[in-house]
């Protein structure tokens, strides 16, 4: 399992090392204790959720607020997103700065986004299957988000705008200068 840094701080690619042969592959998805070796961060998860969506699904950007806030570790199990998180850390050098990737079945990336982090992905593939693993419990009251098109933010989600599928909640979310985090 290899660590990367992203430009957001506290946010970290994870990379597994895959053992490959002709009977098919074997990988270690996770490691509490390497991770919070190489990062400094808690690696410890206790909800795991799965989404499955079409193509053009966009999802976020969410976040959980005060003692409910959650780190998460996502990935794609099925098919293709392009991910993004949001640093929304007042107090952090990159609030405000987001970070994408393409996270697939096949590179088996995984993206750490930290507590205090607006997150959210769009569906480049047919349909995804994605998972995201959560460090506290989710809570409907300390929902939080932000919408997805803000200008102040500027989101590229690799998906035109006019074929975005979103939840009436998504597309009526606040702005970011509303401060909804």
């Amino acid at each position: 399992m290899k660590i990367k840094e992203t430009p957001l701080k506290d946010c970290y690619i994870i990379e597994p090392t895959v053992f490959e042969d002709e009977r098919g592959y074997f990988f270690e998805k996770f490691n509490e204790k390497r991770f919070e070796e190489l990062t400094g961060m808690n690696g410890h998860f206790v909800q795991d959720n799965i989404s499955k969506s079409s193509y053009g699904v966009l999802r976020g950007l969410h976040l959980q607020k005060g003692e409910h806030a959650q780190a998460k570790l996502v990935s794609c199990l099925e098919g293709s997103v392009w991910d993004v998180a949001v640093d929304l850390r007042e107090d952090s050098p990159t609030f405000g700065k987001w970070f994408g990737i393409e996270l697939t079945a096949e590179n088996k990336l995984q993206l750490y986004v930290p507590r205090g982090f607006g997150h959210g992905f769009s569906v480049l593939s047919t349909h995804a299957v994605f998972s995201y693993k959560c460090d506290n419990f989710y809570n409907k009251e300390s929902e939080g988000s932000v919408k997805f098109n803000d200008p102040d933010l500027n989101i590229d989600w690799k998906v035109d705008e006019k074929d975005a599928v979103l939840s009436d909640k998504d597309q009526n979310a606040p702005g970011f200068r509303e401060k909804n985090f």
